[in-house]
């Protein structure tokens, strides 16, 4: 590795590359735990809108993903931004990074192309984009071929492995993570359509979802990174997407009730005994209409949902129809889950994530191009802060690390 030269007033020195590398990392520390600061990705999806309810596709090179420092968690700080594409079909969890805050991987499950009478169609992607976070300019360093339709991707507590749900293609594919290599390694036959993946805090289990088919199927992952199917559980109505608490005791499935649509009924989420021998549903938990992302707090004592709501893709004459969607609050006692407050947000919220201190929590809302921050205080009231960040476009993934 070359050297580099710094320069402090009149005298300069060499310095390895490495050594510049170090400094900026702890140039950019959390000043309560000397961690680099985390990191906050948004995916702006310009390809696709709604009209009366109904999906269209646009034409195509309008996406963007957008990158906060969040030393601050009041008040991100955008550090960059990277043409790419990425998507709104599918669970709002395509991106994730690795712990060290080093490498995002972005997921691309669509892409858009000419069809017939002058309009586009969407078509399953293949691609994950590797992107290095400590570069400046942020900076795409590698693209992976993986299955058809690529959506939720998890990052175990490593760092060193990956697992990527690809819709189209019924399988998961594998990727092993090593420095800034990252490469496919495997890929698992799902049988049926998987949208999205958790893996356990100890690295040795994932949960996947299988909407179409109204499952999750249980992963066993050994050291060597080889995974396996161990068993399929049902779930409920369209499960879309899933987290593990950090004691790694239950996961929390969100489902959505109407195949990615709000319908004005109450759905559920799914509490899975992952201790439990064998694992298995314990409870279902009744949440407002169309749960999207979900996110743990890092304390382990709450989770947050982005609930649809009726708001944007419900057909204007519904009764049903309102104009914001929500965040809904829940409380985590052990393996006892119950639904606390909802707070409105903006219209079409996807992607969530709690901060690292858990007490702020940010919504992407598709629809109104903002993110939404709330505050969240340790005895379980969410508020509004009133504080949004205005995006260039409509944010359809929102993640940190890779919660």
């Amino acid at each position: 590795m070359s050297n580099a030269k710094v320069c402090m007033g009149l005298a300069c020195i060499a310095l390895p590359a490495a050594v510049i590398l170090g400094i900026a990392a702890a140039s950019r520390a959390d000043p309560v735990n000397g961690s680099p600061a985390e990191i906050m990705a948004v995916g702006l999806d310009g390809k696709f809108a709604y009209e009366d309810g109904k999906r269209i596709a646009l034409e195509p090179g309008h996406d963007t993903v957008l990158f906060y420092e969040l030393k601050n968690p009041a008040k991100p700080k955008k550090i960059g931004e990277i043409a790419l594409e990425n998507s709104i079909v599918g669970p709002p969890t395509n991106i994730a990074i690795t712990p060290d805050q080093h490498l995002a991987l972005i997921a691309n499950s669509m892409h858009s192309e000419p069809g017939e009478g002058g309009k586009w169609k969407a078509v399953p992607a293949d691609e994950v984009f590797v992107v290095d976070l400590t570069a400046r300019p942020v900076t795409r360093i590698a693209t992976l071929k993986v299955g058809r339709q690529p959506s939720g991707v998890a990052i175990n507590k490593a760092g060193t492995l990956a697992l990527v749900a690809n819709r189209d293609s019924k399988s998961i594919s594998v990727l092993s993570i090593n420095g800034n290599q990252v490469s496919v390694t495997d890929t698992i036959d799902m049988t049926d359509s998987v949208g999205a993946v958790a893996i356990t805090p100890d690295g040795r289990h994932a949960v996947a979802t299988k909407t179409l088919v109204h499952k999750v199927s249980l992963l066993a992952i050994s050291a060597e990174g080889k995974v396996t199917i161990e068993r399929d559980l049902w779930a409920g109505l369209f499960p879309w997407n899933v987290e593990i608490t950090p004691d790694g005791a239950v996961a929390l499935v969100n489902n959505n009730g109407n195949a990615g649509q709000s319908d004005g009924n109450a759905d559920t989420v799914s509490v899975v005994d992952l201790q439990a021998n064998p694992p298995r549903v314990i409870e279902h938990v009744s949440v407002g209409d169309a749960p999207e992302g979900i996110s743990i707090r890092p304390q382990g004592d709450f989770a947050a949902l982005a609930l649809l709501a009726g708001s944007y893709d419900s057909p204007n004459a519904a009764w049903y129809k309102r104009d914001a969607g929500k965040v809904q609050l829940l409380r985590i006692n052990g393996k006892k889950i119950s639904a606390l407050q909802s707070v409105d947000v903006g219209s079409f919220p996807e992607g969530i994530a709690f901060s690292k201190d858990g007490h702020f929590v940010y919504a992407g809302n598709f629809a109104s191009n903002t993110v939404s921050i709330l505050s969240m205080s340790d005895d379980g009231t969410l508020k509004d802060t009133g504080a949004t960040i205005a995006l260039p476009g409509s944010p359809a993934s929102l993640r940190i690390g890779s919660r």
